[in-house]
């Protein structure tokens, strides 16, 4: 199901809902039975503050290209924190897990968003206006925290996640607070959520930014998707650069802009993710995991699995 959404500045929640038919109790919008199971809901703080959590799956493959029409001045940036939520348990219907990640852009990036069926959809997004981010993080000294700030052009970050988001994420499903108090309550769980990025932001190699457009962001994203996608492959730089419509020295530089990770890092901590996951959730045994990643030496594997993760993998998947 492919669906065409403008964005005038407040979001496309409502729009989204209308195209699937969803049902709209109070602040929370359900998913209809036709289309999956979960909710959407919500707050706005005014023009400088909004949050929304999602917390569903979907039956069918939905893709969404998403416009945005800014008003004049309107310089919001988006956290997006996804995969943050625990799967529903189904045994009639499972589902995968969104990998978790953090993505981080100005509100001008226009864009398709992939929502694959059978997938549990477990985020909170955050818009906050530069003027208020400024008052609260305005007096980082930290390059990278000044390239969010400051950005005038597009840009999008991505990341992994802390533990410390997964633990205030889990509040958000589990209000604790009276009705009366949720506005407050919530505002306050963001601006948490707002330290957690930013002290992720500060750990990040400062490199040097450079403006890109759309079709840049388009090309960067079909690269990270081939590495995930072909986790048993070397990455070929050259390659890639070609089907990207890029230098290898554009690529390399925006690729890690972007991602905090070269090509041939973010292709080797992309693929311990997935033996992660296979060891996990498919209980998979290590040297089944191994050989599936395209591991032909079962030792360099374990070596590099806990490079990355901190734990040997017959230690991990004992956990």
């Amino acid at each position: 199901m492919k669906i065409a959404i403008t964005d005038k500045g407040t979001g496309i929640t409502q729009e989204f809902a209308m195209a699937i038919g969803a049902t709209v109790n109070g602040r929370f919008i359900h998913i209809p039975e036709s289309k999956g199971a979960g909710y959407l809901t919500g707050f706005s703080w005014g023009s400088d503050l909004r949050m929304m959590i999602r917390n569903y799956h979907l039956k069918e493959a939905i893709f969404i290209e998403r416009t945005n029409e800014l008003a004049e001045g309107q310089e919001d940036v988006i956290f997006m924190l996804g995969g943050i939520f625990p799967s529903p348990v189904l045994p009639e219907e499972p589902l995968r897990a969104e990998q978790a990640h953090m993505l981080i852009c100005r509100h001008a990036v226009s864009t398709i968003m992939a929502m694959p069926s059978h997938t549990a959809f477990g985020s909170v997004t955050i818009a906050a206006s530069r003027k208020y981010l400024n008052q609260l993080f305005g007096h980082i000294d930290h390059p990278v925290v000044a390239s969010v700030l400051e950005a005038r052009e597009n840009f999008v970050l991505e990341s992994g996640i802390s533990p410390e988001i997964i633990n205030a994420a889990s509040d958000f499903l589990h209000q604790p607070v009276p009705e009366s108090m949720e506005r407050q309550y919530y505002r306050l769980k963001c601006e948490e959520l707002l330290c957690y990025i930013f002290a992720i932001l500060m750990q990040r190699e400062a490199v040097p930014a450079s403006a890109m457009h759309i079709q840049d962001i388009k090309a960067l994203y079909a690269v990270k998707a081939h590495l995930q996608m072909h986790s048993d492959q070397p990455p070929h730089i050259a390659a890639l650069a070609r089907e990207a419509g890029m230098s290898e020295p554009k690529l390399r530089k925006l690729f890690k802009q972007t991602f905090g990770k070269g090509v041939f890092e973010y292709y080797q901590w992309s693929r311990m993710q997935k033996a992660a996951q296979l060891l996990r959730e498919k209980r998979l045994t290590v040297s089944e995991v191994g050989y599936q990643l395209g591991f032909t030496n079962l030792s360099h594997f374990a070596r590099v699995f806990e490079q990355y993760t901190g734990l040997k993998p017959k230690k991990y998947s004992a956990m």
